[in-house]
């Protein structure tokens, strides 16, 4: 056996999916440096759902891509195959951490000012291996366990969900399949309707009660993704990227329900999106066709960029939010628009991690891990 196999012909309009949310992370992250982390008043305040999106995105496209390949590959081969795709920008993603920490002093962050270098370059590299850090080494203030790039925590999940799927899961009937993804429902009911919070937020430092809420929130979304592959119910309408977009975007930007008396409101909201809409999206985006050339060109590239963008724009973002707080800066026009060009500078420099430094990097991991014995 080797780790070589053929690519499989995307879905399109789900890589076009996956770029609009990650479009929609960014903005929110914007938003959220206005909201004094209050989750109450944040605008686009569901942004942060977005990563149970891609949860389900990446099980469905992890299941459509290896399941009919076990007998060709090892485990080791998938989780190859998976480094390499994954792992070039999550180096990126530590590295530019580290360069633009400095830059993050003041009130919003009062640790990074006495933060050795040592310190900085020891957790960059910890960082770029995705290993998490315990909450005695943050660097921060917010006990992330990537405090270098925060977003990084939803990929050691990620990681975690592609081997349950590679040693255990993948083997299951469709049954069994059906009866793991019901009890991952089961957890995120009972937590999301009587759990603290009434919402999802969470999932990014080394403690219980973090990790509780970072194994609800993968569980179900990622193998419910896979559940959707193997069922192949998909959804047959016309214009099916734009619809989609639409309902994404609302979905993600609808204000927050109910009070901090009434968390179940928005957990039941929270709740339906997950657990229902979200697969309900995908299984349209997978049913959908694009006919226009333009609209194709359009989702490659939000494709494209969407990991390069997501794994690498929080760094500038504890910039822009160092900036809102060490100033008691409110929304109004000059903020927002600065918050503007982060958000637009923020694709650009994706664009350019995408062009001059992931795709060359996995193309030669490629020919040297992945076609050696081909």
């Amino acid at each position: 056996m080797n780790s070589y196999l053929p690519t499989k012909t995307h879905y399109a309009i789900l890589d076009g999916l996956r770029g609009v949310a990650s479009v929609m992370v960014i903005c929110m992250h914007v938003c959220e440096a206005f909201a004094g982390g209050n989750r109450f008043v944040m605008f686009i305040n569901h942004g942060y759902l977005a990563v149970d999106f891609f949860f389900v995105l990446s099980g469905f496209v992890v299941a459509y891509s290896y399941d009919d390949r076990w007998g060709k590959m090892t485990q080791w081969d998938f989780y190859k195959r998976r480094l390499v795709r994954l792992q070039p920008m999550v180096v990126m993603g530590s590295v530019v951490g580290a360069v633009l920490f400095y830059f993050q002093g003041g009130a919003a962050f009062p640790l990074v000012a006495g933060t050795p270098v040592w310190k900085v370059l020891l957790l960059m590299v910890i960082g770029a291996t995705l290993l998490p850090i315990p909450t005695s080494m943050d660097i921060r203030g917010w006990d992330e366990m990537h405090p270098l790039d925060g977003p990084a925590w939803s990929l050691f999940f990620e990681y975690i969900a592609n081997i349950l799927y590679a040693t255990v899961i993948r083997r299951f009937s469709l049954a069994a399949l059906r009866i793991f993804v019901f009890l991952a429902g089961c957890l995120m009911v009972g937590y999301l309707l009587f759990g603290p919070q009434g919402d999802l937020i969470g999932g990014w430092a080394l403690n219980g009660k973090q990790l509780l809420i970072g194994f609800t929130r993968v569980l179900y979304p990622f193998f419910a993704g896979v559940l959707l592959c193997r069922l192949r119910q998909f959804i047959h309408i016309k214009a099916a990227f734009f619809w989609c977009s639409i309902l994404l975007v609302v979905m993600l930007s609808l204000p927050r329900f109910g009070d901090e008396h009434h968390l179940w409101m928005n957990g039941l909201y929270e709740l339906i999106v997950v657990i229902f809409l979200f697969p309900l999206i995908v299984a349209m985006g997978a049913g959908g066709q694009i006919t226009n050339p333009r609209v194709a060109r359009f989702c490659k590239f939000l494709g494209d960029i969407s990991y390069p963008v997501y794994i690498t724009h929080y760094p500038i973002i504890y910039i822009f939010t160092a900036w809102v707080v060490n100033n008691k800066l409110s929304m109004g026009p000059g903020p927002l628009l600065v918050g503007l060009g982060v958000v637009i500078g923020s694709l650009l420099l994706a664009y350019a991690y995408l062009k001059l430094y992931d795709e060359p990097v996995r193309e030669w991991l490629k020919r040297k891990v992945l076609m050696k014995n081909a």
